[in-house]
């Protein structure tokens, strides 16, 4: 009997398992990620060897190179301008907070006036839900149309609008491109429109983020050249140095110099061995009870509860001014003219010792 039940498992097992190998390749942007996680598919993209990468990689100790770039972009979060200290080397801000509400509507715009700063400032506009998305971008429908009124209008108080739309699914690919063509043509000509988009080394099929196809639409493409490892993937850089420039030669050779930013990340990330946060069955509390030597069990209005302390290893990958320069210096070696960091407020400050603009 313990045999059959086994067998009965672990077929049980399997057909999870392809459940959530076909959730996982629905087309969203981050799961598409997995695409290109295979080096044997991508090996052709990559220009310089392994070996000429380690040119790029500086390490503490290193004296380290000032990297130069025609624009410099920088996101600052509603709320917390204060992160925008006067003289840094920007010629440009994504104001980040608006976002697209359940019933469609443009919400959280927030004031031109609120942030001091002397150069172009571009109104993002955010929407990470799959339904949501697919609701808000049907074509023909009175929502769309009211959203396209409102983002024309909450433009007019910057210097550009931009896309930050993380997760619209396959089916909505043609009307997130009809999207962006109509506020292009709804937008005055002095107005920059650019859009952000998730990372790729290569063109993936039937892919919602196609460079090619939005190009001709926008005047920059910033790429997020972030995200390589993330909150639910193995352990690992949010941007390795070898990653990155397999997304940026791809990226240079599709968008091309003049439209693209190359993203690059203020942030880390951290992961646990164990995280106790879920759901249990009996059965499992009782071995924890046993595996931990529980014996201290209390009752709170009647119900059962108790505390056990367990060790928990974490690994963190993070961003310094040696990893964030090996990045910069590799963008410049590649003729790249435009980076754009996410965002102020997570960065350590000695990076803006070795970044300065063309001609300063």
């Amino acid at each position: 009997m313990k045999h059959s039940k086994l067998i009965i498992f672990s077929q049980a097992g399997i057909i999870v398992f392809l459940i959530l190998l076909l959730a996982f390749c629905s087309g969203s942007p981050a799961n598409q990620k997995l695409l290109d996680e295979n080096p044997e598919e991508n090996t052709a993209e990559v220009i310089e060897t392994e070996e000429d990468l380690t040119a790029f990689i500086h390490l503490p100790g290193k004296d380290l190179p000032v990297s130069e770039f025609e624009e410099i972009w920088a996101y600052v979060v509603a709320g917390r301008e204060a992160a925008l200290v006067r003289g840094l080397p920007l010629t440009d801000i994504g104001y980040f907070g608006a976002e697209i509400d359940s019933y469609g509507k443009l919400t959280d715009v927030p004031r031109r006036s609120a942030l001091n700063f002397p150069g172009r400032v571009h109104l993002v506009v955010a929407c990470n839900g799959r339904a949501l998305s697919y609701f808000t971008l049907r074509e023909g429908s009175e929502e769309r149309k009211a959203l396209i009124a409102d983002l024309l209008a909450a433009a007019r108080n910057y210097d550009g609008l931009q896309i930050d739309f993380e997760n619209v699914p396959t089916r909505s690919a043609q009307a997130y491109l009809s999207f962006l063509i109509e506020l292009r043509a709804g937008l005055p000509a002095d107005k920059m429109f650019t859009v952000a988009l998730a990372a790729r080394t290569r063109r993936i099929a039937d892919d919602v983020y196609d460079y090619q196809n939005i190009l001709p639409h926008v005047d920059r493409i910033l790429v997020m050249a972030y995200d390589e490892h993330w909150s639910g993937s193995r352990p690992g850089s949010v941007a390795s140095i070898d990653w990155c420039r397999r997304v940026a030669d791809y990226s240079f050779r599709t968008i091309g110099r003049e439209k693209l930013i190359m993203g690059l990340p203020f942030y880390g990330r951290a992961w646990g061995d164990y995280s106790p946060s879920r759901a249990l069955v009996h059965s499992s509390i009782e071995n924890i009870i046993n595996d931990n030597k529980v014996t201290d069990i209390k009752y709170e209005n009647g119900i059962p509860t108790f505390t056990y302390n367990k060790n928990v290893s974490t690994r963190v990958f993070f961003e310094d001014e040696y990893s964030l320069s090996s990045r910069m210096s590799m963008y410049e070696s590649m003729d790249v003219r435009a980076i754009g960091f996410w965002r102020l407020g997570q960065e350590t400050k000695e990076v803006w010792k070795y970044l300065r603009l063309s001609g300063q």
